[in-house]
């Protein structure tokens, strides 16, 4: 998974937003020092509290520039944020995704929700759940 960010120049520093979703920003005084913060505002902005109603925007096809760089998300928060996308939009709470994922608590469930280095088993399970969950955009 990879979101977009628009870089400016200021001054000596630098600083970027991220185009899929406004408010998602980062500055630093080096390009280098630049792409790590703009790594980490977006694991941190996707690393959402389980019981936040807001739900980021899914990454779009943008035409890189020299100031548009895609930004990859750590695997494991694009996971548990692919999972927590999916059940929303499936109008699931967690407690209806547990049960039908076969899990005793929701607090299992919650732990997929956030940064998330499911099995195999649950992988599959995750995906009999929400058909619509494309691991190919999740690990791209």
């Amino acid at each position: 998974m990879r979101y977009h960010f628009k870089i400016h120049k200021e001054g000596e520093g630098f600083w970027a937003e991220c185009i899929e979703i406004p408010g998602c920003l980062t500055e630093a005084d080096s390009k280098e020092e630049l792409f790590k913060n703009m790594c980490e505002a977006i694991n941190l902005y996707l690393e959402e509290p389980a019981d936040s109603k807001y739900l980021a925007p899914l990454p779009q096809q943008i035409e890189l520039t020299t100031s548009i760089v895609e930004v990859p998300v750590d695997p494991e928060i694009a996971f548990g944020f692919s999972v927590r996308y999916n059940r929303i939009k499936s109008g699931l709470t967690q407690k209806e995704a547990a049960g039908r994922l076969g899990m005793k608590n929701i607090f299992s469930y919650q732990r997929l929700e956030k940064r998330c280095n499911a099995t195999m088993e649950m992988i599959a399970k995750i995906l009999t759940v929400f058909p619509k969950m494309s691991l190919d955009k999740v690990f791209r």
